[in-house]
């Protein structure tokens, strides 16, 4: 991760010494550690989780939902798990996900693939906080239907 930012002009070599010198005292990521700092910019991150995790980044705000295949998951892992499953081809399932490091995340989503390959993009906070919000209005707009 150190050596993507510092590849891409993102970190200076300095900053990346003294973050992996707080990383070994407190084991946070090493990510977490620019941020805080504000070393980094949160888009910076994205670019090298990407990279080093070769997972697609995306951006979510033009993208298509499939809301008929939102409602097939459980809210859990939607609202809880921050993990958008948005389009399917017929043999895989593509999520947005925030955190690639986040293995339980990737196994919760497996679980729930219903046997279909699994694929990943990532995405920002903010534009998963959007989606899901979205996600949230669709719910209330289909619990509303039901009920009319």
């Amino acid at each position: 991760m150190g050596e993507i930012l510092l590849e891409k002009g993102f970190v200076t070599a300095e900053r990346l010494k003294e973050a992996l010198e707080i990383q070994q005292k407190t084991k946070e990521f090493l990510g977490n550690i620019l941020l805080r700092e504000k070393w980094i910019k949160g888009k910076d991150l994205l670019v090298a989780l990407s990279e080093q995790f070769d997972i697609p980044l995306v951006s979510l705000k033009n993208k298509y939902i499939n809301w008929n295949l939102v409602k097939e998951f459980g809210s859990s892992l939607i609202l809880e798990y921050n993990c958008i499953p948005f389009q399917s081809d017929g043999s895989s399932i593509t999520f947005a996900i925030t955190n690639p490091l986040d293995a339980w995340v990737l196994k919760k989503a497996e679980e729930e693939a219903m046997g279909l390959k699994t694929k990943f993009v990532l995405v920002s906070k903010a534009d998963m906080d959007e989606v899901i919000q979205r996600v949230k209005q669709y719910m209330r707009q289909d619990i509303t239907k039901r009920f009319k």
